[in-house]
């Protein structure tokens, strides 16, 4: 059987690329976006139908964030999807995120909770670990830099005040904001939460560098512990 799912063997008026070239860019599907990165299909279905399977993969009105809920393995279980694919698709999701993360630094204050959140949400609301990030910041609230204290199991991390504080002195940081993620979902502070929020925050009192609030991210939704009293 001729393999029917090259775009250039769709109809002309259906093509993604001619799509693009008459209209523009913004006149692009999701599915169609994804089918030029793609390419081509199977035996049983073209690019873009392809793409749409893909998209609607986890049934969801939100679709086009399954490019980024998916890993790499995930992807090659589609048919038509082999390893080179499914890295151009995940390369994609992480130029989008990157430049998502970008766009949100540039010139933001970070002494609101919801600034906090919008920059990191992209980053972190779909990974299966807990990530701990702690953001060294200026007496104006502007980030210095930011990096990644610890990588940890689907429900806890385990966290060294002595790295951030070196850290934190090395840069000559004035506050720092620790933000880290929920896999449930649900941004809601444990026990451990508070317990490790309380250590760091008792440690950066004593050196002089406070902790300015604790963000936990759950799936488009957060909590900042300063502003619900628990710091």
């Amino acid at each position: 059987m001729k393999d029917k799912q090259t775009i250039k063997e769709q109809f002309k008026e259906l093509q993604p690329y001619e799509k693009f070239l008459k209209y523009g860019v913004k006149h692009l599907s999701d599915a169609e976006l994804l089918a030029i990165i793609i390419k081509s299909g199977s035996d049983d279905e073209t690019s873009v139908e392809l793409a749409a399977r893909i998209l609607n993969g986890n049934d969801d009105k939100t679709a086009i964030l399954n490019i980024v809920r998916y890993k790499y393995d995930d992807l090659i279980k589609f048919k038509g999807i082999g390893k080179v694919k499914a890295i151009q698709i995940k390369v994609i999701a992480e130029l989008s995120e990157r430049i998502t993360k970008s766009k949100a630094w540039t010139g933001l204050c970070f002494n609101k909770p919801e600034t906090i959140a919008m920059y990191y949400m992209p980053t972190l609301r779909f990974e299966d670990r807990e990530h701990v990030i702690i953001m060294l910041l200026n007496n104006a609230g502007f980030l210095i830099r930011d990096f990644e204290l610890s990588l940890g199991t689907a429900n806890s991390s385990c966290l060294s005040p002595r790295e951030i504080f070196i850290e934190a002195l090395k840069d000559k940081a004035n506050q720092i904001i620790m933000v880290h993620n929920h896999p449930s979902g649900n941004p809601f502070p444990s026990n451990a939460d508070l317990d490790t929020t309380n250590l760091i925050k008792k440690s950066g009192d004593l050196i002089g560098i406070p902790l300015a609030d604790h963000i936990i991210i759950g799936d488009n939704k957060f909590v900042s512990l300063k502003t619900i009293g628990k710091l």
